[in-house]
């Protein structure tokens, strides 16, 4: 009687071999693709947020928040002034919506992030979240008009803040943006992060670093005051208006100046602005 041969040893190595080959091709394919899922979900938490901030606008004479709530910041920290004031308008969403895919993991609150900031949502006694306001859209002027204070949350001058969306090229002016905590001014002489994995946090001086995060292989999404949302390099970041008085040809534009080889050395190889 025949005996039915099974593989030799040699046979199931090939085998072996030939699955490895095929997994070594597809995994980088399988993560670009898994990434490129991320970036469109968090374009897609954005442009939520875009609906809700415009709803928000609309109900106040098309200005935004006035840094104060209830006429008042005391007991306020950790932008309670855009997140209770924005509550109503995202209570019918998932808490999804305050996290991008690529930073689910909190730290703690006001803390220095833990390992790769980029990767970090920030976390205050009631929300996570990985999106900060641009601090500069505030309205400043009504808090003055009513003699409450002089500044957004120490950040001078007080006329750079914007106040309302209907602005000259609103496309080019962050409203919200990935970014490793709440609330964020930018100037465009803030510096750089030398590393990947994270400056510590330095309140009212180079506040960039807050928003200058590789969320999406070397870009940051961003909702702008015209409502729209896209991707933006983490050098692009420095040519945004965000404020009144920032210059988009600063220091660290090309315009300005700046080199290649002048940017730390993790931001390098990316694209130039």
């Amino acid at each position: 009687m025949n005996r039915k041969e099974g593989f030799t040893l040699i046979e199931l190595l090939v085998v072996i071999a030939i699955i490895a080959i095929l997994m070594a091709i597809l995994m980088p394919a399988l993560q670009r693709v898994k990434q490129q899922a991320r970036t469109v979900t968090c374009l897609a938490n954005l442009n939520q947020w875009g609906l809700m901030y415009a709803m928000y606008c609309d109900d106040n004479d098309g200005y935004f928040f006035t840094g104060e709530l209830n006429g008042t910041r005391s007991g306020m920290g950790s932008g309670e002034f855009w997140r209770e004031t924005m509550r109503p308008y995202t209570k019918d969403f998932s808490d999804k919506l305050w996290l991008c895919p690529q930073a689910v993991k909190p730290m703690p609150q006001g803390g220095i992030p833990r390992g790769t900031w980029s990767a970090v949502a920030w976390e205050t006694s009631n929300d996570i979240g990985s999106y900060g306001l641009n601090g500069w859209i505030l309205n400043i002027k009504a808090s003055r008009e009513s003699g409450n204070r002089n500044n957004g949350w120490g950040r001078t001058p007080p006329e750079w803040h914007w106040g309302s969306y209907m602005v000259k090229n609103a496309n080019n002016v962050p409203v919200f943006t990935g970014s490793w905590w709440v609330d964020s001014w930018p100037r465009e002489d803030d510096q750089p992060p030398q590393t990947g994995d994270g400056p510590a946090d330095t309140p009212n001086s180079n506040e960039m670093n807050r928003v200058c995060v590789d969320r999406h292989n070397g870009f940051v999404n961003c909702l702008f005051a015209d409502w729209s949302v896209r991707k933006t390099g983490v050098k692009e970041l420095w040519t945004l208006k965000w404020s009144r008085g920032y210059q988009v040809s600063g220091q660290h534009t090309k315009a300005g100046g700046k080199n290649p080889s002048d940017w730390p050395t993790w931001m390098r190889n990316y694209k130039d602005y």
